[in-house]
C-alpha cells in the first residue's frame, strides 16, 4: 500500500464513522425520547432492540431456528408472510458470530452490519479513486454513509451486505476479472435479488470489450472468462428460488412467499410502481413525476459530467433504478433501496468528470456541494429515523 492510499483510507474510515456515529446519536435519542416499550427485551442494551426490529426479527429467526420446512398456509389455504423471503448469507454470518463470540443475536447482527459497512466503503472508495479521483471519492462515499436510510447500514439489515457484494462485483468488471466477477455476482444471489440490473451491466462491459477485439485480442481462456460472468449473473437470479423450490416442495414457492406481502395478490411488472406513484400523487401528475424521474437520471449520467464513472457505473445507475420500477412493490423501503444509487452522489458533487479533463470543477467546490448535501442528507435521515424507527402499534411502516 502506498503512502497516498493510506491516507486516502485513513480520511475514508474518518468520515464514514463520523457519520455512523451521527446515526448512533438519532438511533439512542429516539430509544430515550419515544419508543413503545413492548420492544425491549431487557437482555440487551436498548440500542440493539431497536436495531433488531422489522426484517431483523425475521433474520434472527433464520439465525436461530433456520428456514421452515413447508410454507405456512393461513385457513384460505393462502401462503403467510414467512423466513423464505429473506435471503441467508446475512442471518447466517449472524449465526457465525453467535456461535464464535457467544452474543446474541440483538448484537451479533448489528455488529455484523456495521463491519459489512466499512468494508463496503472502503472497496466502494477504492473503486471510485481509480475513476474519479480520490476527492470525488471521498464525497461519493461520505453521501453514501450520510444517506437519509443509512442507518441501515448499521442495523439488522442487508444494505451493508448489498453495497459490498455489488462494489466488488461492479470493480472487477471494471477490471475485466470475469471470472471472480461472475463468482462473487453467484454470492449476490443469496444476499439479495439484483441479479437482473447486474447481468445488464455484464453484458455491457462484455460487449464493450469484444468491441475493442481487434485492438486488444481476446483468448480463448478470456471468452470463458466473459461467459462465465454473464452466467454468474444469471444464475444469481434463479439460485434462491431454486433452493426454495428444493427446500419446500413448491416451485413457485419463493413468488407466493412474496406475494404474501400484497395479501396474495401477484406483482406484476411496473404495476406497483405505477400504482403507488398514481396514489399519492394523482394519475397524471404521478406518471409525470416518475417519467420525470427516469429522464433527470439519463441526463445525469450520460451526459459527460459523468463520463468518468466509465459504463460500468453509468449503466448500474442506470438500470437498477429501472428494474426497482419494474420488480418491486416501492414503499418505505424505497428509500433504502436507493443507496445503492452511490454513482449518482458523485455526479450531483460534480465529481464525475474524468481526473485529468479540463472541465472538472476545483476541488474547493466539490467540497463545498458534498458539505452542503451530506448536511441536507443528515436532516433528512433525521425525519426518516423518527418516522419509521419508531414502533406505534397498531401503526407500524417499517425501514
Amino acid at each position: 500500500m502506498t503512502r497516498s492510499t493510506g491516507r486516502f483510507l485513513l480520511i475514508l474510515l474518518g468520515l464514514y464513522t463520523l457519520f455512523r456515529l451521527f446515526t448512533t446519536g438519532v438511533l439512542l435519542w429516539i430509544v430515550a425520547q419515544h419508543q413503545d416499550p413492548v420492544i425491549f427485551s431487557g437482555e440487551v442494551p436498548r440500542y440493539f432492540d431497536l436495531a433488531t426490529l422489522w426484517d431483523g426479527a425475521w433474520y434472527e429467526r433464520i439465525a436461530t431456528t433456520g428456514y421452515p420446512s413447508e410454507l405456512p398456509v393461513d385457513d384460505q389455504g393462502q401462503v403467510r408472510q414467512n423466513e423464505w423471503a429473506f435471503y441467508p448469507i446475512f442471518p447466517f454470518l449472524a449465526r457465525g458470530l453467535m456461535a464464535v463470540t457467544g452474543l446474541p443475536f440483538a448484537v451479533a447482527a448489528p455488529v455484523v452490519a456495521t463491519a459489512l459497512g466499512y468494508a463496503a466503503a472502503v472497496v466502494m472508495g477504492l473503486m471510485l479513486r481509480e475513476r474519479v479521483g480520490s476527492a470525488a471519492a471521498l464525497a461519493g462515499v461520505a453521501l453514501f454513509a450520510a444517506f437519509p436510510a443509512s442507518p441501515t447500514l448499521q442495523v439488522a439489515y442487508t444494505e451493508s451486505l448489498a453495497a459490498l457484494l455489488l462494489c466488488v462485483v461492479l470493480w472487477l468488471l471494471m477490471r475485466q476479472k470475469w471470472l471472480a466477477a461472475g463468482a462473487v455476482a453467484l454470492l449476490t444471489g443469496l444476499a439479495r435479488p439484483i441479479a437482473l440490473p447486474l447481468g445488464l451491466v455484464a453484458l455491457v462491459a462484455v460487449i464493450l470489450r469484444w468491441r475493442r477485439r481487434e485492438a486488444e485480442p481476446i483468448s480463448g481462456g478470456e471468452y470463458a472468462g466473459m461467459a462465465a460472468a454473464l452466467a454468474g449473473c444469471g444464475i444469481s437470479g434463479l439460485i434462491w428460488p431454486a433452493i426454495v423450490w428444493a427446500q419446500t416442495g413448491v416451485p413457485n414457492g419463493y413468488t407466493v412467499t412474496m406475494s404474501a406481502w400484497r395479501g396474495g395478490e401477484q406483482v406484476t411488472p411496473f404495476t406497483p410502481t405505477l400504482e403507488m406513484v398514481q396514489w399519492l400523487f394523482g394519475d397524471l401528475r404521478g406518471l409525470l413525476l416518475l417519467a420525470g424521474f427516469f429522464v433527470l437520471l439519463a441526463v445525469m449520467m450520460l451526459g459527460p459530467w459523468a463520463r468518468g464513472l466509465g459504463p460500468v457505473l453509468q449503466t448500474w445507475t442506470l438500470g437498477y433504478p429501472f428494474y426497482l420500477a419494474a420488480a418491486l412493490d416501492p414503499w418505505t423501503s424505497i428509500y433504502r433501496y436507493l443507496i445503492l444509487l452511490f454513482p449518482a452522489f458523485v455526479v450531483m458533487v460534480g465529481g464525475g468528470w474524468p481526473p485529468d479533463d479540463p472541465r472538472s470543477r476545483p476541488t474547493w467546490l466539490l467540497v463545498l456541494r458534498t458539505v452542503v448535501i451530506a448536511l441536507l442528507f443528515l436532516g433528512w435521515q433525521v425525519w426518516w429515523s423518527w418516522e419509521l424507527f419508531r414502533f406505534e402499534p397498531p401503526r407500524d411502516n417499517p425501514p
